[in-house]
């Protein structure tokens, strides 16, 4: 069984850096499988990369019956949800079930967007670690523990936070993993 990497990102990034293609080139060396979304964006564009890049394992994950992209025509998964078709939660659910059958997440982010923020959670909710790329900063961060997804947090801007709170309850998902981690190190 290989590796499983989910990459995922911000919708209004469109551009992949150059550091993060040198790291979707590694996945592809190592002959891990990538895990993808079907949006517009990052999504979009690391699809392209694979392409471009050629030889690679690759699923692309829709909500839905049918992908919005599909460059590379690779197999799909299809997630099944009876959230509202073009919801918010309709799109999670894709994104959820990438968390659940990865191994490592690489995130691009804009230090705003709480979707790919989500995954980051997602993951480390699941005791799986990610790389995020801060797009502004051009810098990677990993993210395994708590403290790590709080450091990355602080890239935020108080609006920005203030905005991921009201969207995804970040304040109260941080606690939570924080009192699980607290408990799991209790029964050690």
């Amino acid at each position: 069984m290989s590796t499983k990497v989910f990459i995922a990102g911000s919708m209004n990034i469109k551009n992949l850096d150059p550091e993060v293609k040198k790291r979707i080139d590694n996945i592809i060396d190592q002959d891990f499988e990538v895990l993808v979304g079907d949006a517009d964006g990052v999504d979009t564009s690391v699809q392209w990369h694979l392409l471009n890049h050629g030889g690679c394992r690759a699923t692309i994950f829709c909500s839905g019956p049918v992908p919005r992209n599909n460059v590379g025509d690779w197999p799909v998964e299809a997630v099944v949800t009876s959230h509202s078709v073009g919801s918010r939660a309709f799109f999670t659910a894709k994104d959820l079930r990438m968390a659940e059958v990865a191994d490592y997440g690489l995130m691009i982010w804009d230090s705003k967007s709480t979707g790919t923020l989500c995954n980051v959670i997602e993951l480390l909710q699941r005791d799986k670690k990610s790389v995020v790329f801060v797009n502004k900063s051009k810098t990677f961060h990993k993210v395994g523990t708590v403290e790590q997804l709080e450091e990355l947090v602080a890239f935020m801007s108080d609006h920005a936070k203030k905005k991921a709170d009201e969207k995804i309850g970040l304040v109260d998902r941080i606690d939570s993993l924080r009192s699980d981690k607290s408990q799991a190190r209790m029964f050690l």
